[in-house]
């Protein structure tokens, strides 16, 4: 079998990653850092796995589309496509984020998803297959970061996304699904960047961190390899939240 994960670098990916090379697949790694996917590459050739490492911008159509071509000639079909990269993006309060900061976190975290989507479809179509979408708790159950905006939206139309890919695509035997983290210990909050005062921007939500800790990468791995697998056969078109529990709160 052979899969691709997008932002496969470090995080979810690589822990998804590493985990599907667990079960004999190909991987294809797929990151805008190249060195980060190699090291990723590195880790599946260490567990005898096999990867190819694809270099591309989610949000750049042109990226996306060359690499899509170029892993033509290294598979010639998906069984597992993990839409999983993405960025923070700006923190910020709506009247001081900046437009070019919103369009960065739309273009990234959306429109990424709708072009790994969009040039996997024709690798899937033949014999069909899985998709899962990384979203999150945010913009979905939880909306208690005031300055996530952007973010949060971007959260929330993955999932409207993934519900009408999984109608379009059902005729192909193609299954849609998206895993919705809560707080995760990875590098991810690397790629937030916060501008302006968020002190008069809403109060944020207290919880107990100790009551609900952030979930490892490996742990919300293991939820896209369910649903990646024949396990999750009858499941489409569903949202999972993985967080402890923490947006119950």
């Amino acid at each position: 079998m052979q899969a691709l994960i997008t932002g496969a670098g470090s995080g979810i990916g690589r822990a998804a990653a590493l985990l599907l090379a667990g079960e004999n697949m190909d991987i294809a790694i797929l990151d805008i850092n190249r060195n980060k996917a190699e090291q990723t590459k590195t880790a599946v050739e260490e567990r005898n796995g096999r990867a190819v490492v694809l270099e591309a911008d989610l949000a750049s159509p042109e990226e996306m589309k060359q690499a899509f071509d170029m892993l033509r000639a290294s598979y010639k079909h998906l069984d597992i496509v993990v839409a999983n990269g993405g960025i923070a993006g700006t923190m910020a309060p709506i009247e001081s984020l900046e437009p070019k900061d919103w369009d960065r976190t739309i273009e990234t975290d959306l429109r990424g998803t709708f072009l790994t989507v969009k040039y996997a479809v024709p690798f899937m179509k033949q014999q069909g297959g899985s998709i899962v979408i990384t979203s999150s708790v945010s913009g979905n159950r939880t909306f208690s970061q005031p300055g996530f905006s952007a973010y949060s939206t971007a959260k929330a139309g993955q999932i409207a996304f993934m519900k009408m890919a999984a109608r379009e695509l059902a005729p192909w035997n193609i299954r849609v699904n998206a895993v919705c983290p809560g707080g995760v210990r990875t590098e991810f909050k690397n790629s937030l960047h916060r501008t302006g005062d968020l002190s008069d921007a809403g109060a944020s939500r207290k919880t107990d961190l100790n009551t609900f800790p952030p979930a490892d990468a490996e742990q919300v791995a293991g939820l896209i390899q369910f649903l990646a697998s024949g396990a999750a056969s009858h499941i489409t078109g569903s949202d999972i939240y993985i967080d402890g529990g923490s947006s119950l709160t």
